[in-house]
C-alpha cells in the first residue's frame, strides 16, 4: 500500500485517473486505496450519502428473492465492510449463510462483528477468480463494487458461474442522473464536496476523487443490462433510484 509520502501527488492522481478509466494498474490502485480508507469507510459512506445508502442496500437485498431459499448460501461480492452481508444475515426469516468476498482484507476486518455470529463467512478473494464451486450459491449481490472490477465482463461471468440455476444476481451501483438539474447538483457535490470531505477524513488524497471518475466511466443502465445478458443472465431488468443517483440491476441464471 502506498504511504502518503511514498508517491508524488501527480503520480497518485494519474494512477487514480487511469484506474477510474479501467486502465493498467486499476486492481492495484483500488485495493491499496480501500486498504487505507477501511477504518473510516462506513462513517464516510453514511455521512456522504446522508444515510440513503442504507435504504438502497435494503432495496437491493429485497431483489435477491432470498425467501425462495431462506436456508441457502448467498454471496456478497466485493463485500467491503460487509454491510450487505450483515443486513441479509440479520433479516427476519433468513436462516441461511452469507459468503462475504472481497480482495481487501482490511475492508473485511473493518466490518467484523456486524453480523450475527456464524452467519457470515468473510473470504479474501478477487471477484475475477472466486474460490467457489460452480452453481453453489443460491444468489449473489454486489453493492457499489462492480465499477471497481478491473474487468467488468469477466466479473459478471464469474458471478454467473457461481450462481445456481434460477438464482438471482443483483447489482447496486451509482450512476449519473439524466435530468439536467439533478446532474448539475450531482456533479457539484461529487466532484467538489465529496472529494474534499472524503480526503480530509480518510487521509487518502485521491480515493474520493476516484469515486466520481469511476462512476463517469461505468456503463449506462442499458449497457450494463446488455452486458449482464451477454454474461449469461436472463430476465435482466433495472431501475433507477433517487433521481438517478443509483440503479439496481437484476438478472437470473437460467
Amino acid at each position: 500500500m502506498h504511504s502518503r509520502s511514498a508517491t508524488p501527488e501527480p503520480d497518485l492522481e494519474r494512477a487514480r485517473d487511469l484506474a477510474a478509466a479501467g486502465g493498467p494498474g486499476k486492481r492495484d490502485y483500488v485495493r491499496a486505496a480501500f486498504d487505507q480508507i477501511a477504518p473510516s469507510y462506513d462513517r464516510l459512506n453514511h455521512l456522504l450519502s446522508l444515510n440513503i445508502d442504507r435504504r438502497w442496500r435494503r432495496q437491493a437485498i429485497a431483489e435477491l428473492n432470498w425467501e425462495r431459499e431462506p436456508t441457502a448460501t448467498y454471496l456478497d461480492l466485493c463485500a467491503g465492510t460487509m454491510d450487505v452481508a450483515a443486513t441479509l444475515a440479520g433479516t427476519e426469516g433468513f436462516t441461511g449463510r452469507v459468503v462475504a468476498s472481497d480482495f481487501s482484507e482490511a475492508m473485511l476486518r473493518a466490518g467484523a462483528g456486524k453480523a450475527p455470529p456464524g452467519r457470515v463467512t468473510p473470504v479474501v478473494a478477487d471477484a475475477l477468480g472466486l474460490p467457489i464451486a460452480d452453481g453453489s450459491v443460491a444468489g449473489a449481490i454486489v453493492a457499489f463494487g462492480a465499477r471497481n472490477l478491473a474487468m467488468l465482463d469477466a466479473g459478471l461471468g464469474e458471478a454467473h458461474r457461481v450462481v445456481a440455476a434460477r438464482g438471482r444476481f443483483v447489482v447496486l451501483e451509482l450512476t449519473t442522473p439524466r435530468s439536467p438539474i439533478a446532474r448539475a447538483a450531482y456533479h457539484a457535490y461529487f466532484h467538489h464536496v465529496l472529494p474534499f470531505v472524503g480526503g480530509a477524513i480518510s487521509g487518502h488524497r485521491t480515493a474520493y476523487g476516484y469515486l466520481p471518475r469511476s462512476v463517469a466511466h461505468f456503463p449506462s443502465g442499458e449497457e450494463l443490462a446488455e452486458r449482464m445478458k451477454r454474461a449469461g443472465f436472463s430476465s435482466v431488468r433495472w431501475r433507477s433510484l433517487t433521481l438517478g443517483i443509483a440503479a439496481i440491476h437484476v438478472g437470473t441464471r437460467a
